[in-house]
């Protein structure tokens, strides 16, 4: 895990998270809430809902009010790669994939157009050790 990604992913001004989810025993509503409570103006993306605990949720990247600076990747590996498509047009900056969601076509495409990539490592939770 590299100190310099994270802090270069949690200077963003702008999160969202792919994959976020009502549920709140999964990681992508656990992911959500604690950039939330951790003072970060983030977003979730899904397919279909539109709030997560008061936090707004969008359909894509590009549904977003704001530009989106830094994305957690909370999807299956085949979603993943569309997202970080979406991300790479979008002008994304950082991707922290969280484990499981890692895609090494995704990682090599991001990497490629100069976007910040975090993946093979611990969870966002686990590394920051922000409580939910």
């Amino acid at each position: 895990m590299d100190k310099d990604q994270i802090q270069r992913f949690l200077s963003a001004e702008h999160f969202a998270v792919a994959g976020a989810s009502a549920d709140r025993s999964k990681y992508g509503n656990q992911v959500l809430r604690a950039l939330a409570n951790h003072g970060k103006q983030v977003v979730g993306l899904h397919p279909v809902v539109t709030e997560i605990d008061g936090i707004a949720v969008y359909r894509s990247l590009a549904d977003t009010p704001h530009p989106i600076e830094s994305l957690s990747i909370v999807t299956p590996p085949s979603v993943t790669d569309k997202i970080v498509a979406q991300a790479i047009e979008l002008g994304v900056r950082s991707i922290w994939m969280q484990p499981g969601a890692e895609s090494a076509a995704a990682i090599q495409a991001a990497q490629e157009h100069g976007i910040d990539v975090i993946a093979g490592g611990p969870c966002i939770l686990v590394a920051l050790r922000i409580p939910v």
